[in-house]
């Protein structure tokens, strides 16, 4: 073959090969429509919702009021929303007498993604959130971090002390990350116009397919909760927006806790720190014992065998360790 039908050739096998990868994003597109309509018309997110500047943000709501012992606002981790920690160990504080507020997140459940790409750090959503607390006039709160939200309970504590009565960080990601390199793939994936147009196809059905098996992974070692999906309304994620949300915030959670760890010795309010023992999500010897340290005032509590979802699997001693913390504020 001539190198003229050689070149030819190679065109001709790079358009096919591009217009194939035109079809299935197209494909995938569509898809992620098709599954974000059904989440939508199956899950309804948070029912309340306050507005402040530049949008809404949506909440849920249980338990006493005027009569509390105190108002708890649970702030959920990646990947979820407001119903997950309200259906964990939300209930159970609104049972033993607290307020309880359980906020979506900017770009999760029913909120708005305030901000955009600026959203993805905890100063900026412990700012939006306090704001959204500021019109709901809650006076100072106990904030429950789990998991992501561990960083963002302990910056609002930084940013607006005097809306932060107490903290509980339950299996909380707060301490700087060894340094690890992204393969290049990972970057490519990164860069935000791909981000964006990966969450718009593929990764939606990605999601989907591996929804059922994260959803026991969490729970590891531990068995996982009956139900978890549809308490927690788990299938929320798998819309672009909040998919794309979501992506943003994991990226962007390394760089501020290396920026605010630094100043957690600075926060005087009761605090107590929860994890467990065999964390495979957010591994306590590497999260929760260093954090102990850099808050030598909080009480440190271990839960033997335990995985992630604690606020699942050991509600109890949470409304527990709650109950000892409001004491405490209250003093």
């Amino acid at each position: 073959m001539s190198l003229a039908g050689l070149l030819r050739f190679a065109s001709g096998f790079v358009a096919v090969a591009v217009g194939l990868v035109a079809l299935l994003l197209a494909c995938a597109a569509m898809a992620t429509r098709v599954i974000a309509w059904r989440v939508e018309a199956r899950y309804r997110g948070a029912d309340r919702s306050v507005d402040i500047a530049g949008g809404r943000i949506a909440y849920l709501e249980d338990g006493p009021g005027e009569e509390a012992r105190a108002t708890l606002v649970l702030l959920h981790g990646a990947s979820s929303n407001a119903y997950d920690p309200m259906e964990g160990v939300g209930r159970h504080l609104s049972r033993a007498g607290f307020r309880v507020i359980a906020f979506d997140r900017p770009g999760y459940g029913n909120s708005d993604r305030i901000g955009g790409a600026d959203a993805a750090s905890p100063a900026f959503q412990g700012k939006v959130l306090g704001q959204a607390l500021d019109r709901l006039g809650t006076g100072p709160v106990i904030l429950l971090g789990h998991s992501w939200s561990g960083a963002l309970a302990l910056r609002m504590a930084l940013d607006r002390p005097e809306q932060v009565a107490g903290l509980v960080l339950v299996a909380p990601v707060a301490m700087p990350f060894p340094p690890q390199p992204l393969p290049w793939w990972a970057k490519v994936a990164l860069t935000p116009p791909v981000t964006w147009l990966l969450t718009r196809t593929v990764a939606v059905p990605l999601g989907l397919s591996y929804l059922p098996s994260v959803a026991v992974s969490v729970f590891r070692p531990e068995r996982a909760v009956e139900n978890y999906i549809e308490a927690s309304r788990a299938p929320l994620i798998l819309r672009p927006g909040s998919a794309l949300a979501n992506i943003q915030d994991l990226a962007g959670l390394p760089a501020a806790i290396a920026e605010q760890a630094p100043r957690y010795q600075s926060i005087g309010v009761p605090s107590v720190i929860v994890a467990g023992e065999a964390d495979p999500i957010v591994q306590t010897r590497l999260q929760a014992d260093p954090l102990s340290r850099a808050m030598p005032h909080a009480r440190h509590v271990v839960l033997p065998g335990a995985g992630h979802m604690v606020t699942y699997t050991a509600p109890d001693r949470l409304v527990r360790e709650v109950e000892t913390l409001a004491e405490a504020v209250g003093r």
